[in-house]
């Protein structure tokens, strides 16, 4: 039983960690983007959001560390909230 238990926190791990990694992701392309802004970039972040959050929801379903879960959740949320603002900056 041990060792299932332990395949099972790997994978919650592993499914965190990818929701991380997705969202640093996101979070360099949106950084790429303040510098040199294109429709390019601009739709490489739509995609890396979209990303995020998939992983994000996917992690939800199987990770029970809550307190790393809502941290990732606070940094999508912030990654998010930048982009908006960047996005509401070029429209004006």
């Amino acid at each position: 039983m041990l060792k299932n238990n332990n395949i099972s926190t790997m994978k919650d791990q592993t499914q965190l960690a990818q929701a991380q990694q997705s969202i640093m992701h996101l979070q360099n392309t949106i950084t790429q983007a303040e510098s040199h802004p294109n429709s390019q970039v601009m739709e490489q972040i739509q995609n890396s959001l979209k990303r995020a959050e998939s992983s994000l929801e996917q992690a939800a379903q199987v990770t029970e560390n809550q307190e790393a879960l809502d941290l990732a959740r606070r940094e999508l949320d912030q990654q998010k909230q930048t982009y908006q603002q960047m996005t509401s900056r070029t429209m004006d």
